[in-house]
């Protein structure tokens, strides 16, 4: 990989929105049609990979949800070449056996672009069974055996067990592949997987979550961390936390890789830019937001009565361990209430849901970017808005040019794998 550090990579989202679904009711259309526009301009833009996220519960977070990203990407892998898929699954809802096969089988069929986001879910519970949601410790505990499990399950495979014979068939070595025997808490998985080696051996795992669960989940086992670090203040505090705990880990330096999601209002000029932010604000549904708000700060308090040009009293503000859901969130938003933030002022960041905004023409926005990038706590940035006209003239036109201008992205794609074009060391 050389002494140079890799240049910062592109994701961008893929995932259903009503606009998608606004296909269902259109014979004339597919709700893949949308997806495979977005995934087609990110590949003619060398984007480095498209992200699915989900969603598990009608009308949450105010969508409609989200179709299954597997599913999706699959799909999506037959029109595109280079493009990584990264799937966001949970280990909540899932087990790990099924996880194994279901990657594993993304990973082949892409010819090695797959990649998991592993998240332990923060709703969707009362859809799987009739439990409460498990405390985030035991979601990260169930988390962690989920990721051992699965990788002894990719590794069960061993070199040279599938070798050609020459007459365009196969020849396997069974005596090179050995089941797994994992005994834990929350699984007994005997294995071995019963797909052959993988393209990339595994695919890349990305991992979302910053509460203490979350850092130590994505230090243990990340490669690509997906956070939300709205300040350059929060940016250095994070990556200097988790990546203190890799080293004690003994893991490589430079991992995990910082990947955040970036919010831009893009204009011509710096006024249309402000101008825009100012309308979106004015915009704002304040009904809605304030329910939008109470999910940022765990779900549990009422802010319907609260005057919007006043700070939430802090008796309201819940204890970051008492919370069962998006602690990340929480901790974010419950910062932002303790400064002083009035209602009205976090009800506009909420639209953001606590991820990185800036607004500006694109050699400012690039501006923003080359500042993290420079130090050290930026590796992946998610653009968006492909679908959308405007935005997109911004982003492939604009803001990818100038990035590429300042040598700070990659001119194409560096390799046949994701692992590859992300410039990852290799697996130990």
């Amino acid at each position: 990989m050389g002494t140079e550090r890799r240049k910062l990579k592109t994701v961008t989202g893929v995932s259903g929105s009503r606009d998608v679904y606004a296909a269902a009711v259109d014979p004339a259309r597919s709700t893949l049609d949308e997806a495979v526009r977005i995934a087609r301009i990110a590949e003619d833009n060398k984007i480095g990979a498209l992200f699915a996220a989900d969603l598990l519960s009608f009308g949450a977070q105010g969508a409609i949800g989200a179709q299954e990203p597997l599913i999706q990407l699959a799909a999506l892998s037959s029109v595109t070449t280079h493009v990584g898929l990264i799937a966001t699954v949970t280990t909540t809802f899932h087990h790990p056996y099924n996880l194994a096969r279901l990657f594993g089988t993304l990973d082949h069929i892409s010819n090695g672009r797959a990649a998991w986001n592993a998240v332990t879910s923060s709703l969707g519970e009362e859809n799987y069974s009739d439990q409460e949601l498990p405390s985030p410790e035991e979601r990260y505990a169930r988390a962690t055996e989920s990721l051992e499990v699965v990788n002894a399950l990719f590794d069960s495979w061993r070199p040279g067990a599938l070798q050609p014979d020459g007459k365009g068939g196969a020849i396997l070595d069974d005596s090179l592949v050995r089941p797994i025997d994992f005994a834990g808490q929350h699984f007994s998985v005997r294995g071995p997987l019963n797909i052959p080696t993988l393209p990339q051996g595994r695919p890349v795992q990305f991992q979302a979550g910053q509460s203490a669960g979350g850092i130590e989940l994505g230090a243990r086992f990340a490669e690509v961390v997906f956070t939300s670090l709205p300040t350059l203040e929060d940016a250095i505090t994070y990556t200097k936390k988790v990546r203190a705990r890799v080293a004690e880990l003994g893991r490589p330096e430079g991992l995990p890789l910082i990947f955040s999601s970036f919010h831009a209002t893009y204009g011509a000029t710096e006024a249309e830019a402000r101008r825009l932010v100012r309308e979106a604000a004015e915009a704002t549904d304040f009904d809605a937001g304030r329910r939008q708000l109470a999910d940022m700060l765990g779900g549990r308090i009422d802010l319907t009565e609260l005057p919007l040009d006043k700070p939430i009293p802090e008796t309201l503000l819940p204890q970051l361990d008492s919370v069962h859901r998006r602690r990340g969130r929480v901790e974010i938003f419950g910062k932002l209430a303790a400064s002083g933030a009035t209602l009205r002022e976090l009800v506009i960041a909420a639209k953001d849901t606590g991820h990185w905004a800036a607004a500006g023409t694109p050699e400012q926005l690039a501006d923003a970017i080359e500042e993290r990038y420079r130090a050290n706590v930026l590796d992946v940035i998610a653009v968006g808005g492909l679908i959308d006209d405007r935005t997109r003239d911004f982003v492939v036109n604009g803001l990818l040019p100038e990035l590429r201008r300042r040598h700070l992205l990659d001119t194409d794609y560096l390799g046949g794998t994701y692992r590859e074009n992300l410039e990852l060391p290799a697996l130990g």
